[in-house]
């Protein structure tokens, strides 16, 4: 029997909006990158979804794209099962932000494939790949953490204020809490 149909979105981006107004922009060379791509998965029942998931001028630092969204939006509704970029960095260059992705994926039962880059969750490989991503993306934000805790800790010892809000009966100064005589006489 011919293998079932694997529904394939791609998804471009630029962060920049320079050159996008010329024929042939950075966007359509993705594409055209994914569908050759997805062409040679046709045997395995990959074909490109019809709708474009384009951001020209959206940073990949975050995931606040519409065209992203959009994807995102059409995942939950069940019209997609395989995400194709041109590199891994279209999808997002936070790593955070990018196993966060990963995990939404992995639970909506979609796979993901860098078609420049030799990632593709289809693939026991690609999926070993994503978890060593994850431990990675575990240590860096334990890491961050313990290094924050450790600041505030030290800055605490050292008498100064380490933000919030002020509480009633005091004022921010200099780093250092200093009596507001009015409120203290309240409190």
């Amino acid at each position: 029997p011919p293998p079932a149909t694997k529904r394939v979105a791609i998804y471009t981006r630029k962060s920049v909006e320079e050159g996008l107004d010329q024929e042939f922009n950075s966007l359509d060379a993705q594409r055209e990158a994914v569908e050759a791509f997805i062409a040679s998965q046709r045997g395995e029942g990959w074909t490109a979804i019809p709708d474009r998931y384009d951001d020209g001028g959206y940073t990949g630092a975050n995931t606040d794209r519409p065209a992203f969204q959009r994807l995102i939006q059409d995942i939950e509704a069940g019209k997609v099962d395989v995400v194709g970029v041109y590199k891994i960095d279209r999808l997002s260059r936070s790593l955070l932000d990018f196993m966060k992705v990963m995990d939404f994926f992995t639970r909506h039962g979609v796979t993901f494939v860098s078609v420049t880059q030799q990632f593709n969750t289809t693939t026991s490989v690609g999926r070993f790949t994503l978890n060593l991503l994850a431990s990675f993306a575990q240590f860096e934000r334990e890491t961050i953490s313990e290094r924050v805790r450790d600041k505030v800790c030290a800055t605490r010892k050292k008498g100064l204020w380490t933000g919030g809000r002020v509480i009633l009966g005091y004022k921010a100064v200099e780093k250092r809490l200093v009596v507001v005589p009015e409120e203290a006489d309240r409190v």
